[in-house]
């Protein structure tokens, strides 16, 4: 009897050590006296809730403690409907405190917002009070005289709390720049005159309002650098040269081409021409024979015909077998 009164008192301890385990799990006891130890009033019910919720108290509770000290007057209400939104509670406390510490207003609604729309708000308040510089890469352009100019500039922005949600990144800013570097350097008459007064292109685009839409608060634009590319205008002149030359080729290869085609087409009606003499010719005899039948002509006639032409044809092969000699003797 003894001996199993004690098996049954080491199973009653196992299952209180077990329901204590699980009891401590579920309900965050230690969080709740460093609650009540803080000064937030947070009661076992809300924290099991939360449980329930699927919502972990630390997540809630620590950041109200952090609010609390800090005079922030939050609610577990606000911080919880933050969470469950898929919000960072303990960022956004510690953007307000930042805030409340630097006097820039900015409620938990705005700063709720700002972060669901994925901006980091705590950083946002840093940039606030420590302006960030946005260093933008060498930006080409060409001046009216044709040399390339290229420019780096170094902008110094601040987060505009007001414009975080919905406004315009880094990215912006920097193409913004860029689209006033360019737009400046080719409004210059030369490029000395850009070499000369850097500070030219920071006025001109300070003055253009670049920030707007955009987070952030344009403070200054500086001119780290400026460098002498490329002679652009003569390298544009010297291409246009070559194509006006290419261009110029390709016209004459086809005036030359129809010419070709044209004196073909000479030789060609030259050929056709003779044939026609030749066909004209060959009507001689029969004309002739036809003459003879019908006694228009006798056989005198034809005989002294055909003298004639022998002695033409006589003078000119003299007349060709002489030309040489004469050509020595004028030699």
């Amino acid at each position: 009897m003894g001996q199993n009164s004690l098996v049954f008192m080491f199973v009653l301890i196992a299952l209180i050590v077990a329901a204590l385990v699980v009891f401590l799990s579920f309900v965050p006891i230690m969080l709740w006296i460093s609650a009540r130890a803080s000064g937030v009033r947070v009661s076992m019910v809300t924290l099991v809730a939360m449980r329930l919720r699927r919502v972990v108290p630390s997540r809630i509770v620590n950041p109200l403690i952090k609010a609390s000290k800090a005079g922030l007057g939050l609610t577990i209400n606000q911080l919880e409907s933050h969470y469950l939104a898929g919000g960072n509670v303990d960022r956004v406390v510690n953007a307000l405190i930042a805030a409340q510490r630097a006097n820039i207003p900015l409620s938990f609604e705005r700063a709720a917002a700002i972060d669901l729309a994925g901006r980091d708000v705590l950083q946002a308040v840093q940039m606030s009070v420590n302006p960030r510089v946005i260093e933008t890469p060498y930006v080409s352009a060409v001046a009216k005289d044709g040399i390339e100019v290229k420019v780096r500039a170094r902008v110094t922005v601040r987060a505009n709390i007001d414009r975080l949600v919905g406004g315009a990144g880094e990215e912006t800013i920097i193409a913004r720049v860029g689209e006033g570097i360019v737009s400046t350097n080719g409004s210059a008459n030369s490029h000395k005159e850009v070499l000369e007064n850097p500070d030219m292109i920071s006025r001109t685009v300070l003055n253009k309002g670049l920030d707007a839409g955009t987070a952030f608060e344009i403070l200054s634009i500086d001119i780290a650098d400026v460098d002498i590319g490329k002679n652009i205008g003569a390298q544009l002149q010297t291409e246009q040269a070559e194509a006006d030359k290419r261009i110029a080729q390709a016209k004459a290869e086809e005036r030359r081409a129809m010419a070709v085609a044209l004196e073909q087409e000479m030789r060609a009606r030259v050929v056709e021409m003779r044939a026609k003499v030749v066909e004209a010719e060959a009507e001689v005899p029969r004309a002739m024979a036809e003459a003879l039948r019908s006694g228009k002509i006798g056989v005198m006639d034809v005989l002294n015909m055909r003298n004639i032409e022998a002695d033409t044809l006589m003078r000119d092969s003299i007349g060709k077998s002489g030309r040489p000699a004469n050509n020595d003797d004028e030699a």
